[in-house]
């Protein structure tokens, strides 16, 4: 009887051993698979940065990033002359691609000029230089863009007062728009030259040299003026 009751007591105390370990090995691999967890996420972080920074952009903050990665963004240009606002988009195609390629190395989403063409009307693009908000809105509607990046192109000509010889500006306004036409941030890239009459190829070299940041003015602008919004819902919501 006696040696009955001092194997009941070892089993017991081997099963109350194995509960031990089963229970610190759980919270060992738990521990471990929220580690694992953060790593991947601080790695996935680390890789996002390093790819800006080679592209010559500023890191945006990642719940940002993370946000305009699932919006898709319509890029229009126009040229601003005496006569009004020109903004046949086939003129435009090396200044669109300069700012699509870098929107597209920090993994945002961009309407291509030929699905824009094929989806809306000319009348409907000139709807964003006009600041028709209606008009503006139905065709990002009909291409499903949440964002608007508006370049306009304007040059100036004269005579430079210091070496009396012609000159000529060129200057490129930036707008980051909603859907539906409302202003959320701004850039602006200008040069001069001393020689020369073509603005668009003028204007064309100076994205190209400026582009890295005009994007990251207008993205900036946009994550600043972020955490001020969400708070607005936020309270918005309490009441």
């Amino acid at each position: 009887m006696a040696r009955l009751t001092s194997t009941a007591c070892c089993l017991r105390a081997l099963i109350r051993c194995t509960g031990t370990l089963v229970l610190a090995f759980s919270v060992q691999s738990a521990s471990a698979f929220s580690f694992t967890e953060d790593a991947q996420k601080d790695a996935a972080e680390d890789a996002a940065r390093t790819a800006a920074a080679s592209a010559g952009l500023a890191a945006l903050p990642q719940p940002c990033l993370d946000e305009l990665k699932r919006r898709k963004i319509m890029i229009v240009m126009g040229e601003r002359s005496g006569e009004g606002i020109t903004a046949d988009q086939a003129r435009y195609s090396p200044h669109f691609n300069a700012i699509h390629k870098r929107l597209q190395k920090l993994g945002i989403r961009t309407l291509t000029q030929q699905e824009i063409r094929a989806q809306v009307a000319q009348a409907e693009v000139d709807a964003y230089f006009r600041n028709d908000p209606d008009a503006a809105l139905a065709a990002s509607k009909k291409l499903g863009a949440q964002l608007i990046m508006r370049g306009l192109i304007e040059a100036r000509s004269g005579m430079n007062p210091v070496l009396h010889i012609p000159e000529v500006s060129v200057s490129i306004d930036y707008a980051l728009l909603t859907s539906g036409g409302t202003r959320l941030s701004d850039a602006s890239a200008s040069a001069e030259s001393y020689s020369g009459s073509d603005t668009l190829a003028m204007a064309r070299t100076l994205i190209e040299e400026q582009a890295d940041g005009v994007v990251n003015r207008l993205l900036g602008g946009y994550c600043a003026a972020r955490p001020a919004a969400d708070e607005k819902k936020g309270s918005r919501k309490g009441k």
